[in-house]
């Protein structure tokens, strides 16, 4: 197999076979007194005792309110600390949290509370001008569930309450029934097309995964991790609040959402060590006009996850921010999420090229559309196989059996390559390669090209329609300066990339389409793209 293109995670670690409750506790009996959440915007702080503490009155609260295990409990809410508490909660109580995206619109809603039989929901009354009981009702005359619900704003001392009939020793035989693969949490993918599915992790799964990532960014429990990205997706309730954990290291949330300020500032008041983030959120730090008033010293590691990270973008990332042990990760929610990782001692040219390797304990292999696997170099599908790979899609068999074969390989749709270190370079996506003229484009090319030009912040690459071609390249560009123009970046591209690759579309942006998670949605993209150019299927 030395020549081929697979790897498997050798480790002196073994996995952990506890379930989430088990885990938490033992991080509370060694780090009891040290700080374990800290929600900026809400003026809130926990030791690990007291997370414990007030987990076990959430936890007592639910099971009064009839919550048994396998019971689902959604939760609707951007970054806030209930947000940690009812994920705790429920995972010691044996309830399957389901985690709603506090951008969906009504239908979006709908579908999760109805696909998953929600039994519970813990909702905020709103966000970013979203009133969120205002949709509840709106979805109330046609939608059974949930069964029952919870407005934080209104309902949380009195869920907390109810819990006083539950005695500890009630409690503490619902946690030691617990197996640590029963299923804990479904997360909604993003949906592309169609609508969601539910990916359905167990205690394994996410445990595991978060704190692998730990092990390979080297925490201890002195690490304080900035966590700006959404608790919604597995990076922000995995790698973030697990990660930290399962280490005794402290979660810090900055707010609601994303505002660089905010973030930076709580790195420098906090002395955070670590950093999450997308590649647009480092942008937006590295071009605020804030920027050089904060202090940066006690950063050390992080994740730049979602996409790989322009070169001069890393550069400044480990120069300005002091973040010479940033990591970049590659993954999907249906592998808990991780799957790969870089070293936090990889060159410069690692962190921008590649992924990284395969964590430990999995198995990665990429394959030709008949599955076989191919020599390093080669590109073709990544799979993934071993303890991350989710249980399946919440009711919906044929969906997971189109996404894991009977050989229990995950096919994630990315188009990746392996050199012969093992690390691997995803190139694009199945569904992303843009096709004109039966010349294969890869977009992930032209963007690594494009972001070079130094007027540009961020770029990305879609194909468009084309009677003539079958599709033609367009480019969404952010500018970092405004006087630059279609025709400039026309003449950068000449005689440097080839001539059917340079973009005939070009539109320049503030922001792009994004799910919660940070990834940027490029069907929506293309979507926008074909109603503005006005593309008819008679001519372009």
């Amino acid at each position: 197999m030395q020549n081929l293109s697979y790897a498997h995670g050798p480790s002196n670690t073994p996995l952990i076979g506890e379930t989430i409750g088990e885990n938490f506790r033992k991080s509370v009996e060694k780090f009891g007194n040290r700080e374990a959440l800290i929600s900026i915007e809400q003026a809130y702080r926990a030791t690990y005792k007291e997370l414990w503490e007030q987990t076990t009155a959430l936890a007592k609260g639910l099971m009064a309110s009839g919550i048994r295990r396998g019971d689902r409990v959604g939760i609707w809410a951007p970054n806030r600390f209930e947000w940690v508490l009812v994920q705790y909660a429920t995972a010691r109580i044996g309830a399957i949290m389901v985690n709603i995206n506090p951008s969906y619109k009504p239908t979006g809603l709908k579908f999760a509370l109805e696909q998953s039989k929600v039994d519970l929901l813990i909702s905020a009354s709103h966000s970013r001008q979203i009133n969120f009981v205002e949709m509840l009702d709106a979805i109330r005359p046609t939608c059974e569930y949930p069964k029952q619900t919870i407005i934080i704003e209104k309902d949380w001392n009195a869920l907390l309450s109810a819990g006083a009939e539950i005695s500890d020793e009630k409690l503490a035989t619902r946690e030691e029934s617990l197996q640590f693969d029963d299923s804990i949490n479904i997360q909604y993918t993003s949906g592309t097309t169609g609508y969601p599915k539910g990916a359905t992790l167990s205690h394994h799964n996410i445990l595991n995964d978060g704190y692998f990532c730990g092990v390979r960014m080297h925490y201890t429990e002195k690490e304080k991790v900035c966590i700006p990205v959404p608790l919604y997706h597995c990076f922000g309730m995995v790698l973030g609040s697990i990660g930290c954990i399962s280490h005794g290291a402290c979660i810090v949330l900055t707010g609601e959402t994303f505002h660089p300020d905010t973030v930076m500032k709580t790195i420098q008041e906090e002395k955070c060590t670590a950093l999450f983030g997308v590649p647009t959120m480092y942008i937006s730090m590295l071009d605020h006009y804030n920027f050089n008033k904060y202090d940066f010293s006690s950063l050390r590691t992080g994740i730049m996850g979602g996409s790989l990270c322009p070169t001069n973008v890393m550069r400044q990332v480990i120069d300005k921010m002091n973040m010479t042990q940033i990591t970049i990760c590659f993954g999907m929610t249906e592998t808990s999420p991780m799957v790969t990782q870089s070293m936090v001692s990889d060159s410069l040219e690692k962190r921008v090229n590649t992924v990284g390797v395969i964590h430990d304990h999995l198995e990665v292999k990429i394959v030709d559309p008949q599955g076989n696997i191919l020599p390093k170099g080669a590109a073709g599908e990544v799979c993934v196989r071993g303890y991350a790979v989710m249980m399946g899609y919440w009711d919906n068999p044929t969906a997971t059996s189109d996404m894991i074969d009977k050989n229990k390989w995950l096919h994630t749709g990315d188009i990746g390559e392996m050199d012969e270190e093992g690390y691997i370079k995803i190139t694009g996506r199945i569904k992303d390669t843009i096709i004109r003229r039966g010349e294969n484009i890869s977009p992930r090319e032209i963007e690594e090209f494009l972001i070079a030009h130094k007027a540009i912040s961020d770029v990305y690459v879609i194909g468009v329609p084309s009677v003539k071609y079958g599709e033609e390249v367009m480019a969404w560009v952010k500018k970092r300066d405004e006087s630059l123009t279609k025709e400039e970046l026309i003449l950068f591209c000449r005689d440097q990339i080839a001539p059917y690759k340079i973009p005939k579309y070009w539109k320049f942006v503030e922001e792009f389409p994004m799910t919660v998670s940070g990834k940027v949605r490029k069907v929506e993209m293309r979507e926008i793209a074909i109603k503005e150019l006005a593309f008819n299927g008679k001519s372009n």
